[in-house]
């Protein structure tokens, strides 16, 4: 049987992979992207998304294949091998699985700040290109949002695709909002594309980066019967802080009256608190602050705060180990002497 060269990877597909977590707009950056290479620069193109039932937070996949205007795409199958990784949070980079197959030509373009530079760059091919662009700041200072700015950074920095023409499908899509919108995400679009910056001697991999593939850990075979947990309390090894789109939430503990309202709503128990004993000797409970481990920055706490004691702020390097209150203590301690 002779295999459809249509139905492959190849010379002739360029293919991009967005990694991202919910809530920064992967998904909706991909259609754009690939509408603009549809209907404005005369090539073939697919679109996909992959991502769990809980959106924002939990990781997104989006796929963008595209080939000449003669040549079929003819597969949804995910890209494993992508000619341009667009990584939207810096924080993926810590896990090896998100530039699983890059290729040695290939291109990284990831958001962080100005001399962010996260370890997991080192596993990127010496010979591939890598991208720097602060989506976060630009996003925030042009009422955008982060996936704005990494479109124009991904518009300039390949030549397989026409920076005006993505310029166009990104206003076109929101067209009908307010005039403000459009030309917000304009400056936002502009300013990924002209503030992105290439760093020197980053990778460290020879060749491409190998393609990596998760698999479960039990199947219909190997599962325990019945349904049966063999690992009670599992999810204090959770590790939710990729999931933060950039912001989190922050305790002025002066401003709190321990009204509890927070942890009511918080989805993933990342308040820690402690009892005391008031002075007329009734017992009673103080919140001393956030386990960032577990939180994935929703900011329903910061919403529903009363007084303004929980406030949204940005997140710089370091700032969520520096104000981190263990939820679970000895964990955390026993996760230290692990990695000192």
């Amino acid at each position: 049987m002779t295999r459809d060269p249509s139905v492959r990877s190849g010379a002739d597909f360029f293919e991009v992979r967005f990694e991202s977590i919910g809530g920064l707009g992967a998904h909706v950056a991909g259609k754009i992207v690939a509408g603009a290479a549809v209907l404005r620069m005369n090539m073939n193109g697919a679109h996909f998304s992959s991502y769990g039932s809980e959106k924002k937070g939990s990781v997104v996949r989006s796929f963008i294949r595209l080939a000449p205007a003669d040549r079929s795409i003819r597969t949804s199958a995910p890209i494993e091998e992508p000619d341009v990784i667009v990584v939207f949070h810096s924080g993926l980079l810590a896990h090896p699985a998100t530039l699983s197959g890059l290729k040695a030509s290939g291109t990284l373009i990831y958001a962080g700040k100005a001399g962010d530079v996260p370890e997991g760059l080192r596993r990127a091919p010496k010979s591939a290109k890598i991208i720097r662009v602060d989506a976060q700041t630009i996003a925030f200072e042009e009422r955008s949002r982060e996936n704005a700015v990494l479109m124009g950074a991904l518009a300039e920095a390949v030549p397989e695709l026409d920076r005006d023409a993505v310029l166009q499908a990104l206003e076109a899509t929101f067209a009908d909002k307010a005039a403000a919108v459009v030309e917000a995400n304009g400056r936002a679009f502009n300013r990924g594309a002209d503030e992105s910056e290439v760093l020197e001697n980053v990778g460290e991999a020879e060749g491409d980066v190998p393609t990596m593939q998760s698999h479960p850990a039990w199947g219909s075979k190997s599962a325990p019967l019945g349904g049966v947990l063999p690992t009670p309390g599992n999810t204090a090894h959770n590790d939710l802080r990729t999931s933060r789109p950039g912001w989190m939430p922050v305790l002025s503990r002066d401003k709190c009256i321990d009204c509890g309202v927070c942890d009511m709503v918080c989805p993933d128990l990342c308040l820690v608190w402690s009892t005391n004993v008031d002075a007329d000797g009734k017992p009673g409970v103080t919140l001393d602050g956030v386990d960032y481990q577990y939180c994935k920055g929703c900011m329903r706490c910061v919403e529903t705060c009363s007084t303004g004691a929980m406030t949204r702020e940005a997140e710089l390097p370091g700032m969520a180990d520096e104000l981190r209150i263990p939820l679970f203590p000895d964990l955390a301690a026993k996760a230290g002497d692990q990695h000192a």
